[in-house]
């Protein structure tokens, strides 16, 4: 009798082991957020917390408050990309789309007009753990937290299905989405996508679109770029995820009519 016990007890714990262990296919749960450190670096009003460089992207803030404009320039080889800083002091994350190498970042403080003074500069280097590690976190273009409905809904959709699936539950969900001609007409240079915005009227022009994809199929452990760039000749934005080692493009804009068949894309930037 104490030895068949033993054997269900045994039994009972094996099954428990394969019903505990997570399947590496299933997406889900795999949300990542940016977090400070304790490795930080300080030249003159620029402060950079290098913390997490191996997780794909570092933190950038004023070290000292202001109301002036603050551009953040960061260059890589030949690439050269621009954030706005904040003059509260804030940190913003700052993605290493790149991948792995040295990023030199140059604080400016905007001093009259549309001219600019260097106060300070760093350069970060990195070594990432995973060389798209950057399309697994938020960031200024992709800007999401906890909070963030789409990142519920993503969670509602994915739930228990591998990454194909994830990703084609979450593309089947951006088809119910309206393009926003109205904001099209109206929107200028500068504007960054609005996830909050869009997600609560249900439309958005194309970088809205793309931004909450990257949003929904980030916080699923799939890495998904937001690219901006030239559909032909006009100026647009689009998605590029990585699903189980494959990269797959995916325009929302053009999925809801916004489009010919016969387009041209060409990437500037992503994020």
């Amino acid at each position: 009798m104490k030895h068949r016990m033993a054997l269900l007890l045994l039994f009972a714990l094996a099954l428990g082991c394969l019903l505990l262990r997570a399947d590496p296919a299933l997406a889900g749960d795999a949300a990542k957020w940016p977090a400070e450190g304790k490795s930080v670096k300080q030249d003159a009003k620029l402060k950079v917390d290098i913390s997490n460089v191996s997780e794909g992207y570092f933190l950038a803030r004023t070290a000292k408050e202001t109301s002036k404009r603050l551009k953040l320039q960061v260059t890589i080889g030949k690439t050269t990309l621009y954030y706005d800083l904040p003059g509260n002091g804030d940190y913003v994350v700052i993605p290493l789309q790149m991948g792995s190498g040295k990023y030199k970042t140059q604080l400016y403080e905007n001093v009259k007009g549309k001219k600019y003074a260097s106060v300070g500069k760093i350069t970060v280097k990195a070594s990432l753990t995973r060389e798209d590690g950057a399309f697994l976190y938020p960031n200024q273009y992709v800007d999401y937290n906890e909070a963030t409905k789409a990142v519920a809904k993503a969670d509602e959709l994915c739930s228990g299905k591998n990454e194909q699936k994830s990703f084609d539950a979450v593309c089947g969900f951006m088809r119910t989405f309206t393009y926003d001609f109205v904001k099209a007409m109206n929107i200028t240079a500068g504007i960054l996508p609005d996830i909050e915005g869009s997600w609560d009227k249900q439309m958005g022009v194309c970088q809205d679109l793309s931004a909450i994809m990257c949003c929904m199929l980030r916080t699923q452990g799939i890495p998904c770029r937001l690219i901006i760039g030239y559909a032909n000749k006009n100026y647009h934005a689009w998605t590029l995820a990585t699903v189980d080692g494959k990269e797959v493009f995916y325009d929302p804009t053009a999925e809801l009519g916004g489009w010919g068949k016969n387009v041209k894309y060409t990437t500037e930037r992503f994020y």
